[in-house]
Parts: structure tokens; C-alpha cells; sequence
């Protein structure tokens, strides 16, 4: 077999691409990859589009994290992004996977976003309850300012994958130009009691990517795994920040301190953001 064999994209994993779109690209990938399968969307899925090619792929058994930093470095060439995969809950290849079509990202704005779930919640908010938000209250303050990087984004994200990897998380392959459009390529349903869409939240964790230095390097049934470069350090941007998580996930509140300024201390300086909705 000659390297030019050995490094083209093994197995069925040429599927995942749309080849109206990029079919002439030259795709290769040194890394040996552990056993998998192709997981398809679920036939009759809430947006009912045609199931045209598979949405990922996934391992069979769980990996080890030295693996994802492999594949992360090779994205450029490979154009496949690592995702870790929590299968504890619901097995993804018998779960809602619903993609939906990646260049409808572009299509939202995360200040948008932002300011139409502040704005729906002070609609429906009592007096009582804008002390949660405080400083901010009914006036949503748009987002943070860009962090300072403490490290190399693909650094901090290779760690982190060593430490998530630690749960017995199963690999995921998806393709995708960047990782924060992994959430709309596979169909993740986590967050659909809070928005029916998920190309909305990959367009705000695109922002992330940009501001904060952001990567996404773990997903679950419902849960999101970032690791972070430029994280806020001061109390008043943590602050801000900590807005922009509320209105990506408003069950951080639920889960923790109860009130904005509380969990803003807690992802002060923190290099991971982990989120979970109900």
C-alpha cells in the first residue's frame, strides 16, 4: 500500500462530506482510528430534511485523550473535527439526531440571540427575580469583551481532552470546518427545551472561539465540554460573561449559586466551561 493509500480517509468516513460542496478537496488522515460506525439521522426527524449523508462518526469504545489531540492537530488536513462522547445517558446511535444545514450558522447573530432571550425572560420576570441577573436586571448588556490568552487555544484544548477522556468517553468524528459547528452538523438535541434550533448556539460558540479562545472538545445527550484559553479574570467582565452564559444555557443559574454574580466567580480565570440543561 502505497502513503498516498495510507493517508487518504480510511473506511466509509469520505461520506461525511457533502461532495456538491467540496467533493475535488484532497482529505488525508495519518492517525489509526479505533473501530466505528457511521451514525445516521433519525428518519423522520423534527426538521425532515433528506438524510443525505451520515451526520458523524463514532467509535465503539471509549479513547483515550492523547487520541483527540492527534485528530484536532490534523483537522486542517482531515477536515474532520474530535468530539469526546458521552454515551452514559442515551447511546448516540439511538438517539434524536437531527442536523440541520451548517451554512444556516452565518444566518444568526449572537448579540441577536442574546438580547431576544433577555428579552423574552424580562417579559415574563417579576420584580423579584432580577436580583438573579444583577447587575443587569431587565438590560441586557450584550457581549463580553475578547479575554487575554493565558495559553494556546489548541494546547489548552489537547489537556483538556486528556481530562475529559478520563470519563470513558467514546470518539466522534464530524465534518466540519471549525469546532464550534459540531453541535448543528451531528443533530444535537441538548438544548431543545430551550431553543428549537441549534444553529443559533453554534453561532454564539463561534463568537466564543473568536473572543475567548473557546474549543469544543466534549458533548453529551445534553451536556457541552469547552475548553477555554482566554478566560475573564476580573469580577466585572466574569460578569459579563457570565450574562452570555445565561442566555446560552439559563439552567447555570438553576444549577449552581443561584444568582449571575455568584456564577461569575466561579468561571473567573477558569480554563473549561462545562454546560447542562435540564
Amino acid at each position: 500500500m502505497d502513503d498516498v493509500e495510507v493517508r487518504r480517509l480510511p473506511g466509509d468516513l469520505p461520506q461525511l462530506f457533502d461532495p456538491s460542496r467540496d467533493g475535488d478537496v484532497e482529505r488525508t488522515l495519518s492517525v489509526p482510528l479505533p473501530e466505528g460506525d457511521l451514525v445516521w439521522p433519525d428518519p423522520g426527524y423534527p426538521q425532515r430534511r433528506p438524510l443525505l449523508r451520515p451526520a458523524f462518526w463514532l467509535s465503539d469504545e471509549p479513547v483515550r485523550g492523547e487520541l483527540w489531540g492527534r485528530l484536532r492537530a490534523e483537522h486542517a488536513r482531515s477536515g474532520l473535527w474530535p468530539l469526546l462522547m458521552d454515551e452514559s445517558d442515551q447511546p448516540w446511535a439511538s438517539g434524536q439526531i437531527a442536523p440541520e444545514p451548517v451554512a444556516e450558522i452565518g444566518d444568526y447573530v449572537p448579540q441577536a440571540f442574546m438580547s431576544e432571550v433577555w428579552s423574552d425572560w424580562s417579559e415574563l420576570a417579576a420584580d423579584e427575580d432580577l436580583d438573579d441577573l444583577a447587575p443587569f436586571g431587565r438590560h441586557c448588556p450584550g457581549p463580553a469583551a475578547p479575554g487575554v490568552p493565558v495559553d494556546d487555544p489548541d494546547a489548552m484544548a489537547d489537556r483538556y481532552a486528556r481530562v475529559l477522556a478520563g470519563r470513558g468517553l467514546s470518539l466522534g468524528l464530524v465534518a466540519v470546518d471549525r469546532g464550534a459547528d459540531t453541535l448543528t452538523a451531528v443533530g444535537w438535541q441538548g438544548a431543545l427545551n430551550h431553543n428549537e434550533w441549534t444553529a443559533p448556539l453554534s453561532a454564539v460558540l463561534r463568537g466564543w472561539e473568536d473572543r475567548f479562545g473557546a474549543r469544543v472538545v466534549g458533548l453529551g445527550f445534553n451536556t457541552l465540554e469547552l475548553s477555554v484559553a482566554a478566560p475573564p479574570i476580573t469580577t466585572r467582565h466574569a460578569v459579563q460573561v457570565a450574562a452570555e452564559h445565561w442566555t446560552f444555557c439559563p439552567d447555570i443559574l438553576f444549577q449552581g449559586p443561584g444568582t449571575l454574580a455568584g456564577y461569575a466567580e466561579e468561571i473567573r480565570g477558569k480554563t473549561n466551561w462545562s454546560f447542562w440543561w435540564d
